[in-house]
């Protein structure tokens, strides 16, 4: 069986393209191949700056012969009928056979479908491949319609067997496909033949190209650690940046320079970020000081003068760019320890956060009120939550964080601090955005907590109050992002509070700037009762029983907007939970018998009640207890069903015959007894366990005693007795909710 090569050589792709363009073209060939008839052992693709190429062992000759039978219409249909058949199938009449079916005689088309060279195939695919290549940009060239992310100069595509090679037979555009490649641009120009995938790597490395990427990164991450080590200093880490430099480079080169002295106490966020992004250089850190003392920077070739004039090009250039970080930073300090950061929180009035929701300085001012709001929740100064939050955002109007935006937030601290304020407030300046990711790290100080939850709660309400909730895959504000935030603070904080009372508090703060009606004193009327009733809906009671008709048309008109939104925004976090907690291995249906429950906006309650059903759902009792639940709601709705009466009084032990009733009644008493109290505790672990318990009695139960007697009296107290293990039930959770 002959393996295949391919290579599309072209001028560089962009090393972001790189990765992604060698999966796509390793998918759609083999794709391609297996829709065609062919099979292969294994492949493997491959990315340069300016190649990719593919792999493909163990490529079966040809494609089988197969025989096709279409089913066609009726003997006796139209004649035009069987006419259209023929031609859909490619067949003349003489190929038709038939055969008698239930509804009679019908027309089937035999179809031999002989097999394909492999050649003919691979030619046909990866012209497919070439024309139809889901590049995110691409261009044309010349006089010719191809489009590809960079002019395509070179097709290699080659079936080795182990008696020789032979190229397929291909034509793109006037590209003739063969056996060529190149090597280096600079140290070995100039084109060689290869024969199968062996000659190709072994030729390409001769000439100074190392065709893995992989080995590329692994070589210079090797080369800088050791250099970086030989002089007492580390490389700082960047997975990111070195799977970058690795696609910019066939032939790594790895050579170390110095920092100018006047740069070295530039804070090391600033040194490394604008190394990576202006010059895609490694930082260099002294492990003793922290301080970013070198950099790294990769070649693409080896020089006579081994990087001398590489290293001097780079620390020029680098020395400007420095030399524009150092004066925004030292603009920035004078800023902040003159005025204390006030004056770049003034002028974000200027700033447009959203065109309906009003300006930086408008969103800075909602925060600051519902973090001092939040503060007791998570045992933070309120003074020092709503100064931090104040403050959290001032680093955006600085020269510094305009020029490096990913440095909003930890510049902030560096600020905070220079103004004199206190450490708490330069935490929460850096901390309050976190987490941005399911990996991130989550702040834990209380006033960082604060600002960080009172931040996003802003957001999404904001969002919410104008519609613009996430459609599908699109979320173009990052509102998931946001809500997994929301409860990641939460749970790893271990903070027990009601997501629903501050969703409505940030809900009437925004429709006080949108709707006309409301006035500032309806605003702070409505949050003042919220934060004393917990919910909008009886903040609004409240109101209403205390003005007249007049008074009440800016309360009337938040009334007919933020229940419903707020219901909707806590829908939208009890989706994101079910999604974080499946992660842990948390069972949908769990999590849906637990969000049915009161108080199901406490995220860390809600937590713990599903952790705990599922740890008893693990155990025999459990998961035979929900069976004898479901069995007892059965038989209980279709009766209450059937008589049009409900059952929730509760059955007579003076009226229980079998023993097993009798022990099924003290076994209630006995679990009630127990799953108030836990229950009134949140000790969800201890209620469910007593839940379990009732597994013997009502299986026993079950098995002997007939629900349903001829006795009216004995059936109606049985069905009290039924609904009474429904209640203590779903005291626990809805467990109507659980599969199975």
């Amino acid at each position: 069986m002959p393996d295949l090569l391919i290579e599309l050589f072209s001028e560089e792709i962009p090393a972001r393209m790189q990765a992604k363009a060698a999966d796509d073209l390793k998918s759609r060939v083999t794709n391609g191949l297996v829709e065609a008839g062919l099979t292969y052992g294994g492949a493997v693709a491959f990315a340069t700056p300016r190649r990719l190429a593919l792999r493909v062992d163990g490529l079966t000759d040809r494609s089988p012969d197969v025989k096709e039978e279409r089913k066609g219409p009726r003997v006796d249909a139209p004649e035009k009928a069987v006419e259209g058949f023929l031609r859909g199938a490619g067949v003349s009449r003489e190929d038709l056979v038939e055969r008698d079916e239930k509804k009679g005689r019908v027309f089937y088309a035999v179809i031999d479908k002989p097999g394909r060279d492999a050649a003919a195939i691979v030619a046909e695919v990866l012209e497919d491949t070439i024309r139809n290549f889901p590049w995110p940009k691409s261009m044309r060239w010349g006089d010719g319609s191809l489009r590809w992310v960079r002019p395509l100069h070179r097709i290699l595509c080659v079936l080795s067997r182990e008696d020789g090679s032979d190229v397929v037979a291909l034509d793109v555009d006037g590209i003739v496909a063969g056996r060529t490649t190149e090597g280096h641009r600079f140290m070995v120009p100039g084109a060689f033949d290869v024969t199968g995938f062996d000659d190709y790597e072994a030729k390409l490395k001769r000439a100074h190209v190392v065709l893995d990427a992989s080995e590329r990164a692994e070589a210079i991450w090797q080369d800088a650690t050791n250099q970086a080590f030989a002089n007492g200093l580390e490389v700082v880490d960047d997975t990111g940046l070195l799977a970058e430099v690795a696609g910019l480079v066939e032939w790594p080169v790895v050579l170390m320079g110095e920092i100018g002295v006047e740069f070295l106490d530039l804070p090391p966020e600033v040194l490394q970020t604008s190394m990576k992004e202006h010059q895609k250089f490694f930082s260099v850190k002294n492990p003793k000081t922290g301080r970013i003392e070198r950099f790294i920077t990769v070649a693409n070739r080896e020089t006579a003068d081994h990087g001398a004039t590489i290293l001097a090009g780079n620390q020029k250039v680098l020395s400007a760019r420095l030399s524009d970080a150092k004066f925004f930073w030292e603009n920035d300090l004078r800023v902040a320890r003159n005025d204390g950061l006030t004056a770049w929180t003034d002028s974000l009035s200027n700033v447009t956060f959203h065109n309906k929701l009003g300006s930086q300085r408008d969103r800075i001012a909602r925060i600051a009120a519902l973090a001092r709001e939040l503060a007791p929740m998570v045992k933070a100064d309120a003074d020092l939550a709503e100064q931090a939050a104040t403050v959290a955002k001032a680093d955006l109007a600085s020269e510094m964080v305009y020029e490096f935006p990913e440095l909003q937030g930890l510049m902030g601290r560096y600020y905070s601090d220079a103004a004199g304020l206190p450490s708490e407030v330069g935490a929460a300046c850096q901390e309050h955005y976190s987490p941005l990711g399911p990996s991130d790290d989550v702040p834990s100080a209380p006033v960082s907590v604060a600002v960080a939850l009172a931040d996003k709660i802003d957001t999404l309400t904001g969002f919410w109050a104008i519609d613009e909730k996430p459609t599908g895959s699109k979320d173009p504000f990052a509102l998931r992002r946001a809500a997994l935030g929301v409860i990641r603070l939460v749970l790893e904080n271990g903070l027990s509070l009601s997501v629903d009372q501050f969703i409505d508090m940030q809900l009437v703060r925004h429709k006080g700037h949108l709707i006309d009606d409301v006035t500032d004193d309806d605003v702070n009327d409505l949050i003042r009762e919220i934060a004393q009733h917990g919910v909008f809906g009886a903040a609004y009671r409240t109101l209403k029983s205390q003005r007249d008709e007049d008074g009440m048309n800016g309360l009337n008109a938040m009334q007919e907007t933020v229940p419903d939104k707020s219901v909707d925004l806590l829908s939208f976090f009890h989706d994101r939970l079910k999604v974080y907690l499946r992660e842990q291995g948390v069972r949908h249906d769990v999590i849906d018998a637990c969000i049915a429950m009161p108080g199901n906006d406490d995220l860390a309650l809600l937590v713990k009640r599903a952790k705990a059903l599922q740890a008893v759902l693990a155990t025999e009792d459990g998961e035979n207890l929900v069976q004898g639940f479901k069995r007892a709601n059965n038989i209980l709705t279709q009766a209450e069903d059937k008589d049009g009466v409900e059952y929730s009084f509760g059955g007579d032990p003076k009226f229980a015959e079998d023993p097993t009733e009798v022990a099924l009644f003290d076994a209630l008493a006995k679990a009630e007894a127990r799953i108030t109290p836990a229950m009134a505790e949140q000790d969800f672990a201890t209620a469910m366990a007593a839940m379990a318990e009732l597994r013997g009695p009502v299986d026993a139960f079950f098995e002997a005693v007939q629900v349903n007697a001829e006795s009216e009296v004995l059936r109606r107290n049985r069905l009290n007795l039924l609904s009474t293990i429904r209640t203590t039930c779903l005291q626990v959770a809805d467990l109507t909710r659980i599969d199975g």
